[in-house]
């Protein structure tokens, strides 16, 4: 029987989301194989958590080229990137609590590329006037991760329904982004 890596991994990124202290065994259990054939595929925890982040990373990349962040009102742009990561919400809320992942001095050329996308969506919008400018870019790009993977968590816990996950996120972040008229 042929393992499907891309399932086993959805069912890890599931499961550690949930769990982020999972074995092995557990996540052997949970994708419906045995530890050793778990571990022709992964070596060990690490060697999970490196394909996670380059499932993470690939999923990413796709959600930004198809939310085509350089077109229209930036808001816009930032609903439709929202939309198209929530499908991947909850493999970035394990991938954003995972350390080892930026360790030493060197980021993943991946997230890099990823940062510099969502940066640049943020700084579109502060140009455009849209966008409030005492916030950096770079302050709202972490502002989105930290409301992605907060909204993964209460949606996998049940505290919010999976309906409302793109319009809180939205709503919340650029209700604090938008530039507001002075009274």
């Amino acid at each position: 029987m042929a393992v499907d890596r891309e399932q086993v991994l959805r069912s890890a990124a599931t499961l550690l989301t949930r769990k982020s202290t999972a074995t092995m065994d557990e996540v052997a259990r949970a994708a419906g194989l045995s530890r050793a054939t778990l571990h022709r595929h992964f070596a060990g925890r690490d060697a999970l958590v490196r394909a996670l982040e380059s499932l993470g990373i690939a999923e990413c990349e796709a959600a930004l080229a198809a939310a085509r962040t350089d077109e229209g009102p930036a808001a816009d742009a930032v609903r439709r990137l929202v939309r198209e990561m929530e499908p991947s919400a909850a493999l970035l809320a394990f991938l954003y609590t995972e350390n080892q992942l930026f360790e030493g001095e060197e980021q993943n050329e991946g997230w890099a590329r990823i940062d510099t996308g969502l940066t640049e969506l943020f700084r579109r919008g502060q140009e455009s006037g849209e966008f409030r400018i005492d916030l950096t870019p770079a302050w709202l790009t972490e502002a989105l991760y930290g409301l992605l993977a907060s909204g993964a968590w209460a949606v996998t816990e049940g505290r919010v329904a999976r309906n409302d996950f793109t319009h809180m996120i939205v709503e919340l972040l650029l209700g604090g982004a938008l530039r507001r008229e002075e009274p």
